[in-house]
């Protein structure tokens, strides 16, 4: 495999996406799938498999041959939550995958109605912290990133919400507008056309800076919250055991691909901070991941599923 390593690629390569088409890895994968696929002189060939948070895709590829004509798009979901909120993902989000590059990350956004009673962060911990308070929030699903940013806001704040998760960020979107839900940690993406429309009013963003797209909208880390952070990302993985040749030549075709004007700019319109970061720094940033996320899940006492 080392030796053919170095004739790679002779064939098309197979990009899982674990989620349904239509979302930011979906949209990654594809911008890949054209560009990175003419610097290597192959095709690039998206396969949407989604399901169980990422990890019915993710463990598809974890099971694949180690040629590099495997590779998947991968979460803060599919490589750092799963495996502290499902018993058996089939697959080590570590050891299992040998990182290739970290394309991009974005914060999540706390939101409310535009006629909502709560206009800043004080106000909903204060409204939290009340003895007979019921508040909730919605997410896009048990071990998304906006549930566990709820965890990490009730466990940072002392508060108590009620989770009530949803099958998609647009269906938890319009459950907070139609009054199911008092507030959402919802993905920037998602959130923003809502913002902007004036149907919600954003009261703090999960970055420890302010987001280029909501400048006047200040991090939580200020807000009362030090050290708060949490950044959804993208990043692209192949199984365990690849060739170090293959996935340098994987690494370079991607960040390539990410320094074309074009790219950066559809990327960023999705609200993404393009990264590029390369195998050593990708695996470093994910171990650390999957170790925050799990210390959330243990102190939320999140039962595995």
């Amino acid at each position: 495999m080392a030796a053919a390593s170095t004739d790679w690629p002779q064939r098309p390569i197979t990009y899982t996406v674990p989620f349904l088409p239509g979302g930011a890895t979906d949209v990654v994968g594809r911008i890949y799938s054209v560009q990175a696929a003419k610097l290597l002189g192959t095709t690039i060939v998206v396969e949407n498999v989604g399901g169980t948070g990422g990890s019915l895709g993710t463990a598809k590829v974890a099971r694949a041959k180690p040629d590099g004509y495997n590779i998947v798009g991968g979460t803060i979901s599919s490589h750092a939550i799963n495996a502290s909120i499902y018993k058996d993902t089939g697959y080590d989000p570590v050891k299992s995958f040998t990182p290739v590059i970290l394309t991009g990350s974005l914060p999540n956004v706390l939101v409310v109605r535009a006629d909502s009673p709560y206009k800043t962060v004080k106000d909903i911990i204060e409204a939290a912290k009340k003895t007979a308070s019921k508040l909730n929030y919605g997410s896009s699903g048990v071990g998304s990133s906006q549930h566990l940013t709820g965890e990490l806001f009730m466990n940072q704040t002392g508060v108590s919400m009620v989770h009530v998760p949803y099958k998609g960020s647009s269906q938890s979107l319009q459950a907070l507008m139609g009054g199911e839900v008092d507030l959402i940690f919802d993905n920037l993406t998602s959130a923003m056309p809502l913002i902007q429309a004036g149907r919600l009013r954003a009261l703090g963003v999960t970055s420890k800076t302010p987001d280029r797209t909501l400048p006047d909208v200040q991090p939580l880390d200020k807000l009362g919250l030090p050290g708060f952070e949490v950044l959804s990302w993208q990043a692209v993985f192949a199984p365990a055991g690849t060739p170090d040749a293959v996935v340098q030549k994987l690494y370079q075709a991607m960040h390539q691909t990410l320094q074309q004007p074009e790219v950066r700019k559809q990327l960023e319109g999705l609200g993404l901070t393009v990264s590029g970061a390369g195998p050593e720094e990708l695996g470093r940033f994910q171990k650390a991941e999957v170790e925050k996320w799990a210390e959330v899940a243990r102190k939320a006492n999140i039962q595995q599923q």
